[in-house]
């Protein structure tokens, strides 16, 4: 049916905060979620910090005695779904139940229920696991407690393609809009894998910054001085609609989507390929999805990790793609502020990018002090930017070559 496809509603719980309010006026000022892990002893690790969710009670938006058999990353996306749905004014009852949607992107999942799991196996017996194990692990209970909980009984369906999980999600989720087996998809990316099992992986891969001393300052996309990723936490949850539906009910439309793109590399487990020729591939689809000229393009989310090669191939794949435009065109990391949420970042990013075309503010990129020679693009360096933003792309790219990416624009 091709039908278009708007957002009328965004929740947010990251490490800048509980809420979009407060995640977003954070985010514009430059400030950094991130610092010491407090959810393990760290002590014995190489990267003693992450970017943690602050103050979040799951009971404020569950009774206690559901919330307890929630992972975080349940409670998470319950939490920022409701948040999401009440923002967009949206009901869900008898009368459309059947036609709105769940669909997130989460990367590991339960991971710490899984690490919890095997010591009680180790020192207490088989018997003593939680018949609550397997439903509190697998990371499809995200879009499943969401659609529990709100009452959705449309398509329900999770996708876990690693970093590109949450764009995916959003991604997949146009496209059931847009031929009309849904009119509504609660949407977006969750992750809360701050664990010793994850933490210590990701050190053995040497993909972690170890600036310790200055946690603030750890993660700086596209800076000379980068030395790896942190490990974030949260959730980001955007409400699509028909356009039709979202004007019948007379909601407020934040921006439109229209474009996505998808391409896998082919090439190594975890590395880009030279040039980042896959992450030119997917954004070229995305335009050509949009059906647009990448000169419309004004904006750039981009996937913006702080690890060496993705950041210079994510920087060549931009070169490759704009052209003659790619020095001008204004592109952010807002992972400088967030760290890198895995499958949660697509739904956050999404989320930032639909409020950057909806307030014309560009976030910034913050800790670009000293930017690298071959990261020579125009990154908003630490400070936000006022500018008008008609049409914005954001990427994610995922270990096994998998990549994603968006375009929205201004509704009209």
């Amino acid at each position: 049916m091709d039908r278009r496809v708007v957002v009328t509603g965004l929740g947010l719980i990251t490490p800048l905060g509980i809420g979009v309010k407060e995640t977003w006026a954070a985010l514009c000022a430059g400030k950094s979620g991130i610092g010491p892990i407090t959810k393990f002893d760290a002590s014995d690790f190489d990267t003693k910090i992450a970017g943690e969710v602050k103050d979040f009670h799951p009971e404020d938006f569950l009774p206690r005695k559901e919330a307890k058999r929630m992972q975080p990353f349940i409670a998470y996306a319950v939490a920022t779904a409701r948040m999401a749905v009440e923002n967009s004014g949206l009901v869900i009852n008898s009368s459309n139940a059947d036609r709105v949607g769940v669909l997130t992107g989460c990367g590991l999942g339960g991971l710490g229920m899984l690490e919890e799991t095997s010591r009680i196996i180790d020192t207490k017996g088989p018997k003593r696991v939680s018949p609550f194990f397997i439903p509190m692990m697998i990371g499809n209970m995200a879009a499943g407690m969401v659609s529990i909980n709100l009452g959705a009984k449309g398509p329900n369906a999770s996708v876990a393609t690693a970093c590109a999980a949450g764009t995916h999600a959003v991604g997949d989720a146009f496209r059931i809009i847009q031929r009309g087996a849904a009119d509504v998809m609660i949407t977006g990316g969750v992750e809360s894998v701050i664990t010793p099992t994850c933490v210590a992986g990701f050190n053995a891969m040497k993909a972690l910054s170890t600036r310790n001393d200055e946690p603030e300052k750890a993660s700086r996309p596209f800076d000379r001085d980068r030395d790896g990723f942190i490990i974030g936490e949260g959730c980001g949850i955007l409400i699509l609609e028909s356009l039709e539906v979202a004007l019948d009910r007379g909601a407020d439309i934040y921006a439109e989507v229209c474009g996505y793109g998808m391409s896998g590399d082919g090439y190594h487990m975890t590395s880009p390929p030279p040039d980042g020729e896959g992450a030119a591939r997917c954004m070229t689809a995305a335009i050509e999805d949009a059906k647009i000229s990448y000169k419309d393009v004004d904006y750039i989310n981009a996937h913006g990790t702080s690890t060496q090669l993705n950041d210079l191939y994510e920087t060549m794949a931009i070169k490759s793609v704009f052209k003659d435009k790619a020095h001008s065109i204004s592109i952010s990391s807002t992972k400088s502020m967030t760290g890198h949420l895995l499958g949660g970042s697509g739904g956050i990013e999404s989320a930032f990018t639909v409020l950057t075309i909806r307030e014309d503010i560009m976030p910034p990129t913050i800790n670009l002090d000293n930017p690298a020679e071959e990261c020579d693009l125009d990154y908003v360096p630490n400070i936000a930017r006022k500018a008008k933003v008609e049409i914005a792309m954001t990427n994610s790219f995922g270990f096994g070559g998998t990549n994603a990416s968006l375009i929205l624009k201004k509704y009209k």
